[in-house]
């Protein structure tokens, strides 16, 4: 079992990785407090057994699954079903699942009482890779991802790659989106990643990933914990990305993975990034793409895709699209586009692509 310990001006949260941190972890964390769970019903389904020997006596809500769930309905829903079963300051949230559960019931946690303790035991790859750690917690609204939000840590992260075993091959695919943003700032995770591409879907493998890509976020959250410069450069691909995912309902890192597809090629023809470093970022993007073929992007209207990037919280100035671009391993900038050029240029790509 492998601990990082992320440092922030208020205080110290532990994240353990391992294949035993449940059992080593979790009983302690239950007892002495009354507990609130927070999941979705494909993880619910697949254990049941689980949550009843581990959260026998809690409150467990259970989310429909998907991105559109993730709204101010349900999460007024989450808080009126903690009040009435009577938490307290003292009371501790645990969110057992993937980005969505971690998003809502972090912000529920954060929300209730004016915050309570929480702990993210996350399911998916993605979620184990990267939103599970930096204490972004939000709901979508009005057709725009993560628009209303806080910054909340949970005060433990208990990531068990065993949970990967069940995920399709399309969630290993939006896993993938987030460990490339990675590999697009970190040569190390890069060259891991490439050499280690037979084994993208061995959770003995992807475990290795996961510390690497946890440990680097956690130096940059550090720096940077409200994003308000360094840490902007987690936002890789992300532009794009989320007005895909908003448009086309594909996974959030599957639609990541089409962000940095684009957005690199655009950063190619602007000599804004080192062209044998770009090429060799967009070939790995297209392996992680081909690892559920039949899932593909359709985009029918660009301008409507593109008109989502118009709310934005990256953008810095009216009338433009805002993105954090990989220059080259360790090196990013932000490049601002006109809403009419960032619209011409993506459609161009789409068709190519």
């Amino acid at each position: 079992m492998e601990s990082i310990i992320l440092k922030t001006s208020s205080a110290e949260r532990k994240i353990y990785i391992g294949k035993e941190v449940i059992e080593s972890r979790l009983p302690a964390l239950i007892n002495g407090q009354k507990n609130f769970v927070v999941t979705d019903s494909n993880v619910y389904a697949l254990y049941e057994t689980w949550f009843k020997r581990y959260f026998s006596v809690a409150e467990i809500f259970v989310l429909p699954a998907g991105e559109k769930n993730k709204n101010f309905r349900l999460l007024y829903e989450i808080l009126e079903k903690m009040t009435g079963a009577g938490m307290h300051r003292s009371s501790r949230l645990f969110a057992v699942g993937g980005g969505v559960t971690g998003d809502i019931g972090g912000l529920a946690a954060a929300l209730y009482m004016r915050g309570i303790s929480y702990v993210q035991i996350p399911t998916t790859l993605l979620a184990q890779v990267d939103s599970c750690v930096g204490g972004k917690t939000a709901v979508d609204l009005g057709g725009v991802k993560n628009v209303v939000g806080a910054f909340y840590h949970p005060d433990e992260v208990l990531i068990d790659p065993a949970f990967l075993s069940t995920l399709p091959q399309r969630e290993i695919k939006s896993g993938l989106g987030e460990i490339i943003k990675y590999a697009a700032l970190d040569q190390k995770i890069f060259n891991e990643l490439s050499n280690g591409q037979g084994r993208w879907t061995d959770v003995s493998f992807l475990e290795g990933l996961i510390c690497a890509c946890i440990r680097y976020k956690a130096r940059i959250v550090e720096a940077d914990e409200k994003e308000l410069g360094q840490r902007r450069c987690l936002n890789v691909g992300h532009t794009t990305g989320h007005a895909i995912e908003l448009t086309c309902g594909l996974s959030h890192g599957e639609c990541v993975l089409y962000g940095m597809l684009y957005e690199t090629q655009m950063a190619l023809e602007l000599q804004l990034c080192e062209t044998a470093y770009g090429e060799r970022l967009i070939q790995l993007i297209k392996a992680a793409l081909s690892v559920s073929p039949n899932e593909r992007l359709n985009v029918r209207d660009v301008r409507s895709c593109v008109e989502k990037t118009r709310a934005d919280k990256k953008n810095i100035d009216d009338g433009k699209v805002t993105m954090s671009i990989a220059k080259t391993w360790g090196e990013w900038t932000t490049l601002s586009l006109p809403f009419e050029e960032y619209t011409e240029r993506l459609a161009r790509l789409m068709k190519v692509e």
